[in-house]
């Protein structure tokens, strides 16, 4: 039998996943913490099928649903979700889930905020724009999300260095590389603080 107590994290993922499925693995086991959903917005997110995978529930949808409708919102909050991880989503989140989470909902961003965020900064763009800006180094940011893109209160910066010969995919495997170990454990702090708090 599982605690009736775990921690619910909902995954919002765009594409390939791969922070989503370091999240299902840390959690899996986990006798406090548990990943209960992920949201997609992209039908051809293999994210969706990580989740699969690990037997958590998966949903797909549109901009319309997401923007306009309230069920996005509704299908989130039948989790009960004491963390929304943002996982490489791509979309600016609407104000209904800013208001249904307040301090609820983070974001993972491959580069040191507040430079290289904002709108169309994500993926290989952020690790491009680092290498021709000749910057000595990149990182990965974890932050709280708010209105605008990439502009919340930071939870946690890691640094690695720009070797002056790097190419953009070689910036952005050692700065995956933080992403994947930095996540889970802000993640499952945070909710474990929230424990203590409680």
């Amino acid at each position: 039998m599982e605690p009736k107590n775990k921690k619910n994290i909902v995954i919002f993922a765009s594409g390939s996943g791969s922070n989503a499925q370091r999240l299902l693995e840390h959690f899996e086991h986990h006798p406090q913490i548990r990943v209960a959903a992920l949201f997609s917005n992209n039908p051809k997110a293999y994210a969706l099928k990580r989740a699969e995978t690990f037997h958590v529930p998966a949903f797909l949808f549109s901009r319309d649903e997401f923007y306009n409708t309230d069920k996005v919102l509704e299908q989130v909050q039948a989790f009960k979700p004491d963390l929304i991880v943002l996982a490489g989503f791509l979309w600016l989140v609407p104000n209904n889930l800013l208001r249904a989470f307040p301090n609820r909902i983070i974001n993972i961003h491959p580069a040191l905020l507040p430079r290289y965020g904002g709108k169309g900064m994500h993926g290989i763009n952020v690790h491009t724009a680092v290498i021709q800006a000749r910057e000595p180094e990149s990182g990965i940011t974890i932050h709280y999300i708010n209105e605008e893109y990439d502009k919340g209160e930071f939870i946690l910066q890691e640094r690695c260095p720009v070797q002056p010969a790097d190419t953009p995919e070689e910036l952005a495997a050692r700065v995956l590389q933080l992403e994947h170990k930095h996540l889970p454990e802000v993640v499952e702090k945070l909710l474990l603080e929230q424990n203590q708090q409680q």
